[in-house]
């Protein structure tokens, strides 16, 4: 009987680290022995499971599936194993991909990393950070931590925390273009946008004794797909920014950045959520990590 779990690790090893060298640097193999040996799952399943080139290995659709399927059967034997030999108590160890937007990453999530991967020397951790909305299945990763509304999917969310949104500009912008008293003058104003299609170009406010919330057109020479740039433009004095407070709340203490038409504000929330893909066994090294955040969440994390 052909050792089918140490063919998938192999395959798995393979696809994660991106070529067949570097698969088998890690598993103490040759290039050619894993070539070989992904072949012959290939012929066997009678379907092409990666495109070889040069440059990267890419996975076919029958190789992605082949590939999420593998990759839970060895973390269900991985998890089987360590109850066995762990009292009951399942040991967190392996790669764990952890996905999230720049402000948030490197505000709460990268100083935590020290602290976590003490605690848990047996899990390797990739950290990548970018604002864009990643398919986590597609990506391949664990965890990704997401801010504003959740889109209806299957996946699983854990709640971390929530920020209101607020109007700010450094003081010297405001000395050289004063300060808007209404939200109607903010079109005398360069203001810094995102260029997600949700954010639409408007900013939201409540007039004092109206319960509606009022949409208000705004427009500016800048627009960024991540909240740590329009921050760091905002600091330099380039114009007025509405940001969630976690990216802006150390810049406001220190003066760096100053409120601006507070008494507009709608105090509209968004959630900050750590997002899994929903299974029956969650490899302890993703429960670890979730739990983890969620025990040492900051008091400033909800502003």
């Amino acid at each position: 009987m052909n050792n089918r779990a140490g063919e998938m690790e192999v395959f798995v090893e393979a696809v994660e680290r991106g070529s067949f060298t570097a698969a088998a640097e890690r598993l103490g193999l040759s290039p050619s022995a894993i070539s070989k040996l992904i072949t012959r799952i290939e012929e066997r399943l009678g379907t092409r499971l990666l495109v070889r080139s040069t440059r990267a290995l890419q996975l076919t659709p029958e190789g992605e599936a082949y590939h999420q399927r593998a990759v839970r059967i060895i973390a269900e034997i991985e998890e089987t194993e360590r109850l066995m030999t762990s009292g009951g108590a399942a040991v967190p160890r392996g790669l764990l991909r952890v996905n999230s937007s720049v402000g948030f990453g490197t505000r709460y999530i990268v100083p935590l990393v020290p602290a976590f991967l003490a605690r848990y020397p047996d899990v390797e951790l990739d950290l990548s950070l970018s604002d864009g909305v990643i398919d986590i299945i597609e990506e391949r990763a664990d965890v990704a931590i997401r801010t504003g509304p959740m889109r209806d999917s299957g996946l699983k969310a854990r709640k971390l925390g929530e920020s209101r949104r607020v109007v700010v500009a450094a003081p010297d912008y405001l000395a050289k273009h004063g300060v808007p008293q209404t939200p109607d003058e903010l079109a005398q104003h360069n203001c810094l946008t995102f260029n997600f299609r949700r954010s639409m170009d408007e900013w939201a406010f409540r007039y004092p004794g109206e319960e509606r919330i009022r949409p208000i057109a705004v427009k500016g020479n800048f627009k960024a797909n991540n909240g740590s740039s329009v921050r760091q433009l905002a600091i330099a004095g380039l114009g007025l920014a509405r940001i969630g407070q976690f990216h802006v709340q150390k810049d406001l203490d220190a003066g760096t950045l100053v409120p601006v038409l507070d008494e507009y504000n709608p105090e509209d929330i968004e959630f900050i959520h750590a997002v899994f893909a929903g299974h029956e066994h969650m490899a302890a090294r993703i429960r670890a990590f979730i739990d983890f955040l969620v025990e040492s969440n900051p008091a400033d994390m909800t502003v």
